[in-house]
């Protein structure tokens, strides 16, 4: 009888460990997923960002030009 209550109680600790294990990664898991949201809002604004400067750059070198052929 004490052999089975013993095997109970460390099933019982692996399941809280289980438990655990399981709350911590759906942590992590709703901490990546914020910080992926985070880093894909970064990406779109970096984005944008360059194809402003890609313009003004062309635009520059447009005007370059003509100034050259002046």
């Amino acid at each position: 009888m004490t052999d089975t209550i013993t095997r109970i109680d460390n099933l019982e600790e692996q399941v809280d460990e289980l438990l655990e294990f399981c709350r911590r990664l759906s942590n992590e898991n709703r901490d990546l997923r914020a910080q992926l949201q985070q880093l894909a809002t970064e990406r779109s604004g970096l984005i944008e960002q360059k194809e402003k400067v890609r313009t003004q750059v062309e635009s520059m070198n447009t005007r370059l030009r003509s100034m050259e052929k002046a």
